[in-house]
């Protein structure tokens, strides 16, 4: 008897759409002009990206559910992490563009779809820790921010690289009702963190494009340090010669630092930064120092930063 291996792309017959439901379904999306589109997105689609197996975790990815349900993105909302998801639908984030300029050799830009189409996409796991003292572990995707920089080509007194967030106010309804903070949201890294392998720009998370909620369409990660350090929806990176301010920092200095990694021996002026507690299950885990990403950066730094 001869024993047929189903190849692995292979479904059984039962799980195929029947030919009539699947023309049916053609007909329909040709009538609304969408078959073409609909064909063409899926070619192009880098998601899901290979996942770079060099990353691994302690503990398990946190639930797609809660990772992007409980979301700090006070732009659209300043106090309830469970209403941002709600808070979104209205934001644009195609086309996009990210404008490059300061202390660079080639100035640019960049249109977000082109810049993806050369870029070397992939997935990561990753901890991610909120100065909260909340927790998850989820799969980005993205590519090192240090590619990009690359091709901006610095000049040699850059020595910080700063962020901007989209400011939009109308589509934003955070900013309106916060309006003492100094919008729009910014950031920055040294140089070296900038050019960490662990350093990315994440398009993408559980296999898809970032949603909204989660920084969509273009947001920085650094594991290594409290998340606020991570911003969302970049829309200018700028190099400059000096450190920056940044948003928190300007806010409340003597609780935020420039540096703000993850350091279970630095408490936060108002809590310990000892325990942490896992979303969705808030299980209670040490805190690690660097986020558990010690061997990648504790050579940054002198252990003393703030």
């Amino acid at each position: 008897m001869q024993i047929r291996v189903r190849k692995g792309w292979e479904i059984p017959e039962r799980e195929a759409t029947p030919e009539p439901v699947y023309w049916n379904r053609r007909q329909w999306l040709r009538a609304a002009g969408l078959v073409g589109v609909v064909s063409g997105s899926l070619a192009a689609s880098p998601y899901p990206a290979r996942r770079n197996p060099e990353f691994t975790l302690d503990r398990p990815v946190t639930e797609e559910w809660a990772a992007t349900s409980y979301n700090n993105f006070y732009e659209f909302d300043p106090e309830d992490k469970t209403a941002v998801k709600k808070k979104v639908a209205a934001f644009q984030i195609h086309p996009w563009r990210i404008e490059i300029r300061g202390l660079v050799n080639r100035p640019q830009v960049l249109d977000l779809d082109d810049l993806l189409r050369r870029m070397p996409l992939e997935e990561r796991l990753y901890r991610f820790r909120c100065v909260e003292a909340w927790s998850m572990a989820v799969p980005w995707t993205g590519f090192p921010l240090a590619a990009l920089i690359r091709e901006v080509d610095p000049k040699p007194e850059a020595k910080y690289v700063r962020f901007v967030t989209a400011n939009r106010p109308r589509e934003m309804p955070g900013m309106s009702q916060a309006p003492w903070y100094p919008w729009p949201y910014f950031e920055a890294l040294r140089m070296d963190e900038a050019l960490n392998p662990l350093t990315i720009l994440a398009t993408g998370l559980y296999g898809k494009p970032l949603p909204k909620q989660n920084g969509a369409p273009v947001r920085l990660v650094v594991p290594w340090k409290y998340g606020f350090k991570s911003i969302k929806s970049i829309v200018r990176i700028e190099f400059v010669s000096k450190q920056p301010a940044t948003f928190w920092s300007r806010v409340a200095p003597h609780e935020y630092g420039f540096y703000s990694n993850v350091n279970p021996n630095r408490p936060h002026p108002r809590w310990s930064q000892a325990f942490e507690r896992l979303i969705p299950t808030m299980e209670r885990r040490p805190t690690l120092l660097y986020n558990g990403y010690e061997k990648w950066v504790a050579h940054l730094y002198k252990g003393d930063e703030f």
